[in-house]
């Protein structure tokens, strides 16, 4: 057992020291202090990880909104990532490369391509997904360096995820100046942006040029930074991977609904009090937040981080008025989530329709074809996307194209997967792989693009995702999604050269373009809209 021991650790250290063998230490100082980090000669890339941008949220301050990190003497090393948020595997093929788990989770990391006399370069910051209840801002489909290439500072931070982030009470209501509770993550999130305005400018970057992207929940969280009152003029640009906090995808409901759910989960614990919850180590919580089967706490309409649904304040214009690229993936999630057991048969979709739909159907029957056995795959696939996270997106780009002078862009992704490298494996619904169980049934053909499956494309890692067998045009596809990407970000516009063209939407079209990202891309007028459009009735009733 010694032996092995050994091993591992001989293992671990001469990992660490291959990572710094290209590399010497450099230093920068920010408003707190001098932090220490790497600069790689082969790169020209410098990154500072695991810097806090917070006090830690423990003790007194569990579940109180991120307080200003403290002043700190002499050097700070920020050459590894710091620990990701509480959370148990919800996903179990997310990948992390972080220190450990902790409630101490408040830390953010930098890539920058800055020379010493650099000064004014763009700013991404990307917030991960993984449902508000999972995630880990240093996982390397999220790493920095390739957009870092393209002459941006990146910026990834943690959050504070499930319980530990999104729990109100109205006693946490009774003791926050803002008196209100909940919407911990999102406020970690502003906190990672006003740090960027306060600091980025020791790494070469300008805080008037800021923009925010993620994916998943964190395209979510970008939707709601858009439509804060705290974070809307803190930022330039946003992008939106699959997701919008909008009916019915993750949106936020009101304090006092969001009070009465907290009280009972304390109560259902076994406690009275806000007082004894924080008494306990996070092992408990931990424990009875995984114990009480819950998926995560809302987002909360709180009056002070967010004052009203993202409708009402797209519509009103109160929403950051800045350009924005978004869109989701052409087959977000499988059909059987629709079907949820029904064979995928055109009677039994027609009868599935029918019970979902029964003043409907007709309409819904017209819009998602199933003529076949592949039509009703296909269909089924779309419907199930659409109500899980296409249509809240569509909303998103539809609120902000109509409510903006702002330039708005809209892509599909559909580039289809390459074969995994080993068989074992099957692909996870977080966007890497988990062990196959072997009794499962052998998954149907591939319809579309997976949710999640776009990330190491657009941020340019494939290279750091081992577990797919990619080819030139995977390669293909990534080259010209980072590129997109980095025009927006340092333009407000993805288009430039050797890129297909990529227009606008326009607030009155009826057929506005999307983007379709493939082998080869090409924008072309919008054939699914009509889908939206009748579910927006369903769900803006």
């Amino acid at each position: 057992m010694k032996k092995i021991l050994l091993i591992l650790c001989l293992g671990l250290q001469i990992s660490a020291y291959s990572q710094q063998t290209n590399a010497f230490p450099v230093q920068a100082t920010i408003a707190n202090g001098t932090i220490e980090g790497l600069y790689n000669t082969h790169t020209g890339i410098q990154t500072y990880f695991g810097i806090p941008f917070a006090q830690p949220p423990v003790g007194n301050l569990r579940w109180k909104a991120p307080q200003p990190v403290s002043n700190w003497k002499g050097v700070k090393e920020t050459k590894k990532f710091g620990p990701r948020p509480m959370q148990t595997i919800v996903w179990g093929d997310m990948n992390s490369r972080s220190d450990g788990v902790s409630e101490d989770c408040l830390y953010l990391n930098v890539w920058t391509p800055a020379k010493r006399n650099t000064k004014d370069l763009p700013v991404l910051v990307y917030f991960y997904g993984g449902g508000n209840v999972a995630g880990d801002a240093s996982e390397p489909r999220y790493d920095g360096e390739s957009m870092a290439k393209q002459g941006i500072v990146v910026v990834t931070c943690n959050y504070r995820l499930n319980v530990f982030g999104f729990l109100a009470h109205a006693e946490l209501s009774a003791e926050a100046p803002y008196k209100a509770s909940g919407n911990y993550g999102m406020l970690d999130q502003l906190a990672a942006l006003q740090w960027v305005q306060k600091n980025i400018a020791a790494f070469g970057g300008n805080p008037a040029k800021v923009t925010i992207a993620g994916e998943s929940a964190g395209s979510i969280g970008v939707s709601y930074q858009m439509a804060s009152p705290l974070s809307r003029r803190l930022i330039a640009g946003a992008i939106g991977e699959s997701g919008a906090g909008i009916n019915p995808t993750l949106s936020p409901v009101p304090l006092a609904d969001a009070e009465k759910t907290g009280a009972e989960f304390v109560k259902n614990a076994g406690y009275s009090s806000i007082k004894e919850l924080r008494a306990l180590p996070a092992r408990d919580i931990y424990e009875i937040y995984n114990e009480s089967k819950r998926f995560g706490f809302p987002v909360v309409i709180d009056g002070y981080f967010l004052t009203k649904t993202l409708p009402e304040i797209f519509n009103a214009g109160q929403q950051a008025q800045v350009p924005l690229l978004l869109g989701w993936n052409s087959a977000e999630i499988p059909g059987v989530a629709f079907m949820q057991g029904a064979p995928m048969e055109e009677k039994a979709f027609m009868e599935k329709v029918k019970k979902e739909y029964p003043a409907d159907y007709e309409e819904v029957l017209k819009l998602y074809p199933h003529g076949s056995a592949r039509e009703v795959e296909v269909s089924a696939t779309q419907l199930a996307s659409d109500r899980f996270i296409s249509y809240s997106t569509w909303k998103w780009f539809d609120l902000h194209r109509k409510n903006s002078i702002q330039p708005v862009y809209r892509y599909l992704y559909s580039k289809l997967r390459p074969p995994l490298v080993d068989n074992s494996l099957a692909s996870g619904m977080a966007g890497g792989t988990t062990k196959k169980d072997p009794n499962a049934p052998k998954p149907p053909e591939a319809v579309g693009a997976p949710h999640a499956c776009e990330i190491e494309y657009c941020m340019g890692n494939l290279r750091l995702v081992k577990d797919y067998a990619w080819t030139e045009d995977d390669h293909k596809v990534s080259d010209t999604m980072l590129r997109f990407f980095a025009n927006f970000i340092k333009n407000g516009n993805p288009n430039g050269d050797g890129l297909p063209e990529w227009p606008a939407a326009q607030p009155k079209d009826d057929a506005p373009p999307v983007m379709i990202l493939n082998t080869e891309s090409k924008a072309e007028k919008a054939v699914m809209d009509g889908r939206y459009r009748f579910l927006d009735k369903q769900y803006m009733k």
